[in-house]
């Protein structure tokens, strides 16, 4: 009677070390998981701020430089697709391409010295780069957070959980492909 006794308790310890080491490693998950996805919310905040100051920019600009058509149509384009974007990917893409367009836009200004010294055009273009700034900023926080979930979810026993309870890795926000180029800047047509 004894030994069974010691028998039902040494097993009910075995099953509550179990049921507490699963429960720790899930509720650790889940902790990481909800790191990525506000580092996730931060990236999507300042897009959305950098969204929010475009067409006063294009506006300041198209009042010295009208016959940019190309740039202006370029920039609206790339913002639909921005915010359009749904994965982490897809933001990437068009964050990438939006920031070309921008860089061409504010490349303009170099042929427009009124718009150069225009101080609404010199503000918006301050808060812009600050904003890049953040963008840049929140992208690595979230890299950062993105490769600790991958690096804990990924390593033994830990795998074992995350693929039990249906944990994915995590994508990285990535530049698109050519980001690396410069943007092409026609200054043919002067005004």
């Amino acid at each position: 009677m004894k030994k069974g006794l010691i028998v039902i308790i040494v097993l009910v310890v075995i099953v509550a070390a179990l049921a507490g080491t699963v429960i720790s490693k899930y509720n650790q998950l889940v902790t990481l998981n909800e790191e990525v996805s506000v580092s996730l919310s931060q990236i999507d905040n300042q897009l959305q701020r950098r969204n929010d100051l475009i067409p006063n920019l294009v506006e300041t600009v198209k009042g010295y430089a009208a016959q940019e058509k190309e740039i202006f149509e370029s920039i609206a384009e790339a913002r639909s697709k921005l915010i359009g974007a749904t994965g982490v990917t897809e933001k990437s893409e068009a964050d990438s391409e939006l920031s070309g367009a921008l860089s061409r836009l504010l490349a303009i200004s170099e042929n427009y010295p009124d718009l150069k010294s225009n101080q609404n055009f010199i503000q918006l273009a301050d808060e812009l780069a600050g904003t890049e700034n953040r963008i840049a900023v929140a992208r690595q926080d979230y890299n950062t957070v993105a490769a600790d979930f991958n690096k804990v979810s990924k390593s033994f026993p830990m795998n074992l959980f995350a693929k039990m309870f249906g944990f994915e890795p995590a994508a990285y926000f990535e530049a698109a492909e050519g980001a690396e180029d410069v943007p092409a800047v026609d200054f043919s047509t002067q005004p």
